[in-house]
Parts: C-alpha cells; structure tokens; sequence
C-alpha cells in the first residue's frame, strides 16, 4: 500500500530543490524508497486482486482437475462431488487439508468449465414451452394431487393449462392438442424439460415414445429439450406454472368432469392475458396476436392420443398392465389375447377382431389397483349360477335387489341374471342395473320385458316410470294356457 501523503512530500521537495539524500534524512527513509518514488509515472489505482497464500492442496491440484476432466465422459449422475473428492484425496492420496478448500477449489474448476449465469433468451412468436406442475383439487370430494400441463407462449407470456391425473406421453399429447385445437392452430417450436413425458435422455440424445413421435410428426412442429438441470432456458413456463397455480387454483378448485373443467380452465386461462407484458410494456393480449398470426394451420383431422398395448387376460378375463393395474374385459375372454388402449383418462380393451369389449377410468400411481366391471362376468355366471352368493355381480346390485335374487331358487335367479346380460348388452350394466332395480321397486319382481323398456329409456334419456301397479299375472296365466312362452 503506497502512502500517499509521504509520496506527496516526497515529490514536494525534490520541486523545491532538495536532493535525494536530504530528502531521505528529512522525511527519515531510505534512499531506494525515495528514488523508487520519484521514478514512478503513474500512480493510477491497479485493480484489486486477493493476496493469494500457499496451500494444503497445492500439490493436489492437478489430480483434482484430472479427475474433473475424466467426468466429462461419464454420466452426469456419476461424476465427482467435492465430497467425494475430498475423500479420495484423503484416503488415496494422503491429503490433510480441510474439506473446505477442497469445495472451493472444486467450485472454481467447474466454474471455469462451464460458465454460470442465464442467457437473456429472445423468444420468436409462435413458440411455446411446456412443462408440469403440481396441485390440489377437490374431485368428487376427495382431496387429490393431480398434474397440469402449461403450455406457455414466451413472447407474449401467455400461457394454458390442463388438468390431468399423470405426466405421460398420452396427457402431454392430449395437453398439447386441445390447447392448438382452441387456440386455432400450430406453435412452429415447442421446448420440452428433458422429454419428461414424451420421450427419455440417453447422454446427449433424446429418445421420443411412440406416440409423440407420431403426434409431432401430424401436427409438423419442431420439438426441443432442455439440458439436465437447465430449467432457466425455459424460464417462463417455469414462472407460469406457479402463477396460473396462484390464480386459477386458490381457492381448491371442486371438480366432477375432468373433461368439462378442462375446457372452462382454457377460457379462464385466455381471460388472464388482458394484462401488459411485464417487460415489454404491451398488453400480453396484442403480443398474443403475434403469437396466433405465426401459428401453422391445424391439420384436417384431429390426432388420437392413444397407445396401444398387446397384453393376454388371465383366467378371471382380468388384464394387468403397467405392473399393478388390473381391468376387466368381457365374458368368454380368459386367458385369450386383447388389445389396450391408453388415454390420458380412458382405458379401452379391444379383442383380436378390433371390437371394444370394455372401458374403463384409467388407474394411475405405484399401488396396485383394479377396476372390474361386474357386468363382464354376467355372461359366465348365467351358466354358472351356483356362483351367485360369492360373485361380484352380486357385490355391485342395492340390497334390495340382492335380498330378493337371494330368496329365489336357482333357476329364477339364473332367469334374474340372464334379464340384467340381456338389458346391459344394449345399453350398459350401470343401467341396466338401474333399470331392474326400478321395476323391482314398482312390481316387487324382476321380469324381462319390464327391465328391457326400463333400461332403453334410460339409456336414451326418455322418462322411465309406471303410473300406477300394474298385475299382470292374469295374462301370464292365460298366455301359459296357450304354451306361449312370454320370457
């Protein structure tokens, strides 16, 4: 550190005429340090710099920056962590220092390497980025954490969601769809976080599924991802999922229809662009404007975001997918060859002909799960009716249903089963269901042609109902008389 009053004095004296010598003994320096300052021509301020002290791992360096540059060509997962080095140095290498100029050295190798700090992004209209975000809502009364897809226009910070109950490639694909289908067309661009959802990172490449590889190419956008732990290089959709999480679902949104609150959220979505840009300065609504004239025409048909899955029933007629989920099929199916199909919230069962057999609410999570449709094993239990008392038929029927087929001997209760089979391969068992236990309630019995009209009518939604009891045992007798078989 130079001290500036005594080079001050210094100088002041040698204008006046002193020599060095007189200089040194007035000022009581040495010689070298008045001529030293004398010499100077600049005493400009020189950037400040951190006295640097030897230390511990000096000697270490070198294998420190091997061992970094060794992980440039192993998997990210698997590469060096200060810890690790540290441990190595220590019990390899004979280190003694401490962990902590280990981290900071580690700290400032990987630094330099690869550079922090955030791009400024400039984002053209007409591009998107997607990601997931997480929330509550309260589905038929229950409390449940579901999954919504953002899809966000950077440049004019708009963005829409959709509520689903996973983050697969069938709900990214059904995500994306409906959003283009609202908006009126086609994003040139979309960026997605790792092909989480529509396709997995294998070191620097991406490997799409199936499906989206099918969707990107009908709908002819370009689709990128971002690198491992890069979520700043699709910053606004990051921001957007947390502010559309703020807005549109405080408080706990109540759901019934995933399909109808989807198609509200959309609106409810549009309804928040009417707000200026927080950088630019416009309304969000006119930048969207730019987005929607650089958008590519819809394609002439819509696509199916379905997955197709061979799978092969097990004795019950039962099939079980994705590890733990189990779903019925129909009557005369057990141990034969089907084909699922996976939506996002559907699930349908085709046999080897194509024909839907079965479909049900898709099961998501890692516990297992089953969704049986009594319905499917009508057909086998009309045969069987010794297996009454234990089926799941007559788990599903209300107890008054299940009290009167209980008091019957078998064949009426094979005539019962054989009545509900007829009602719910026109319509469907829930109804057909509904409908015997209705004309249980009006006649105290269950007759075929009765559930027949009943089940038609609600299936169709015309009004179901008798005016008045109506005994109808005479003509039973009378036709019987006849030999007419009225069942």
């Amino acid at each position: 550190m130079i001290d500036m009053p005594q080079v001050k004095s210094i100088r002041t004296m040698h204008r006046e005429g002193h020599n060095i010598t007189e200089i040194a003994e007035a000022l009581k320096l040495s010689r070298p340090t008045v001529r030293k300052y004398l010499g100077m021509d600049d005493f400009s301020q020189p950037v400040p710099q951190e006295a640097r002290r030897p230390s511990k791992l000096d000697p270490y360096k070198g294998t420190v920056m091997e061992w970094l540059e060794a992980d440039r060509k192993v998997w990210r997962k698997q590469r060096h962590t200060a810890k690790r080095v540290f441990e190595r140095l220590r019990d390899e290498a004979g280190y003694t220092g401490s962990y902590a100029l280990v981290q900071r050295f580690v700290k400032e190798c990987k630094e330099s390497r690869d550079p922090t700090g955030f791009l400024d992004l400039v984002w053209e209209p007409g591009s998107v980025q997607a990601d997931f975000g997480q929330a509550d809502f309260h589905v038929y009364g229950v409390l449940s954490r579901m999954h919504y897809l953002v899809v966000a226009f950077p440049h004019s910070n708009t963005g829409f969601a959709q509520l689903f109950r996973g983050e697969n490639a069938e709900c990214v694909c059904e995500g994306l769809r409906s959003v283009f289908e609202y908006i009126g067309g086609v994003p040139s661009r979309a960026v997605f976080d790792n092909g989480a959802g529509v396709g997995k990172r294998v070191s620097n490449a991406v490997r799409l599924t199936e499906l989206f590889s099918r969707f990107q190419a009908h709908y002819g956008f370009e689709a990128t991802f971002c690198n491992p732990d890069a979520g700043h290089e699709k910053g606004n959709v990051e921001n957007m999922v947390g502010a559309l999480r703020r807005s549109l679902f405080v408080p706990v949104p109540d759901i019934c229809d995933i399909g109808i609150y989807n198609r509200i959220l959309l609106d409810e979505c549009m309804d928040r662009s009417d707000a200026f840009h927080y950088r630019k300065g416009q309304s969000a609504l006119s930048l969207f404007q730019e987005d929607l004239r650089a958008l590519s025409p819809l394609p002439a048909k819509p696509f199916n975001c379905v997955r197709y899955q061979s799978c092969r029933t097990d004795k019950y007629g039962n099939v079980t997918v994705e590890g733990c989920h189990r779903y019925s099929t129909a009557g005369g199916l057990a141990g034969k060859a089907v084909t699922v199909a996976f939506g996002a919230e559907e699930v349908w069962i085709h046999d080897t002909t194509g024909r839907l057999v079965a479909t049900h609410r898709r099961l998501y999570g890692h516990d297992p799960g089953e969704s049986l449709d009594p319905g499917a094993s009508l057909r086998l239990l009309v045969s069987r009716p010794g297996g009454w008392k234990n089926s799941s038929v007559r788990m599903s029927l209300p107890e008054s249903l299940k009290g009167y087929i209980d008091s019957q001997g078998k064949e009426v209760v094979r005539e019962c089963l054989s009545t509900l089979l007829e009602a719910s391969s026109e319509t469907d068992y829930a109804t057909a269901v509904e409908a015997a236990w209705n004309v249980y309630q009006h006649t105290g019995r269950i007759r075929r042609p009765d559930v027949a009209v009943w089940a038609q009518r609600l299936w169709y939604g015309e009004e179901a109902g008798y005016s008045e009891m109506v005994d109808l045992e005479g003509y039973d007798r009378a036709f019987a008389g006849m030999g007419v078989n009225l069942g």
